[in-house]
C-alpha cells in the first residue's frame, strides 16, 4: 500500500524545514519507506475533502490503505512502531523514546511557537516590548532544563530515536530568533540532526518542492 501525505503546495517559510510534513518525510526516510506527498492550497486545506482526513485543516495527513492519521507525533510514532529503525528493541528503551517524542511537542515546543507569534504577529501591539522578553526567558528556561539532560551525549538516551528525531525538529523552528545559537550544546545537537542522510533527503525533498514554484513565478 502507497504512503501519501498531504503537504503545502506552497510552504509559508519557502521550503526551509519547518513546515510540519518534514518531520513525517524524515521519519520515513529514516525506515526506508517510499511514499507519495499530495500538495494542498491553503483553500484546498479548508475544503471538506481535507477536512475528512484533517478535522483542524492543516498538514500534514498520512493515508495509508484504510489508515489516515493527523498530527505529526501521532503519524511518526506510528512509523516508527511499525517499521524499525526509530525506536529501541527493549520495551523500557522504546518507553523513554516515546517519552521525548511527547516531550518535544508538550514541553519545548509551546514555548517556541509562543515566541514565534509574539514576534510575527504581535509587535505592533503596545504591550510588544514588555511582552516578548517573558517569552523569550521561558523559551531559555526549558532549554536550559534540555542542556543539562542531554550533556555531552550525542542523542537523548543512547541511540538516535524518534525522540531525537522530533525534538530536532522543534528546535530547529528557534534558528532564525538566534537563540539556539545561545545554547552551542544544543546548536550541536541540531546539527547532528540536520547532518543525517534522511533528514538531507527529507528537506531536499520539500525544498524542491517549493523551489521549483519559485522559479516558476508561482
Amino acid at each position: 500500500m502507497t504512503i501519501v501525505l498531504t503537504a503545502f503546495e506552497r510552504s509559508p517559510d519557502g521550503g526551509k524545514g519547518l513546515a510540519r510534513d518534514t518531520r513525517v518525510r524524515w521519519a520515513l526516510e529514516e525506515v526506508g519507506q517510499p511514499y507519495e506527498v499530495r500538495l494542498l492550497s491553503f483553500r484546498a486545506m479548508k475544503e471538506a475533502a481535507h477536512l475528512a482526513l484533517h478535522p483542524f485543516g492543516q498538514i500534514p495527513t498520512y493515508q495509508e490503505g484504510g489508515l489516515t492519521l493527523f498530527e505529526t507525533g501521532a503519524i511518526v510514532l506510528h512509523i516508527a512502531q511499525r517499521h524499525a529503525g526509530l525506536l529501541p528493541k527493549d520495551a523500557d528503551g522504546r518507553a523513554r523514546a516515546v517519552s521525548w517524542m511527547f516531550a518535544a511537542v508538550n514541553t519545548i515546543e509551546p514555548p517556541i511557537l509562543e515566541l514565534q507569534t509574539a514576534r510575527l504577529f504581535e509587535r505592533d501591539q503596545p504591550w510588544h516590548a514588555d511582552r516578548l522578553p517573558l517569552v523569550e526567558d521561558r523559551v531559555r528556561h526549558r532549554l536550559e532544563q534540555l542542556v543539562v539532560r542531554l550533556g555531552d551525549a550525542d542523542w537523548l538516551d543512547g541511540a538516535f530515536s524518534a525522540g531525537d528525531l522530533m525534538m530536532v525538529s522543534v528546535l530547529l523552528r528557534l534558528r532564525s530568533s538566534g537563540i539556539l545559537e545561545e545554547f552551542p550544546v544544543l546548536a550541536a545537537y541540531v546539527a547532528r540532526g540536520e547532518a543525517r542522510p534522511a533528514y538531507r533527503r527529507a528537506f531536499a525533498a520539500q525544498w524542491a518542492v517549493n523551489a521549483g514554484r519559485r522559479e516558476n513565478g508561482t
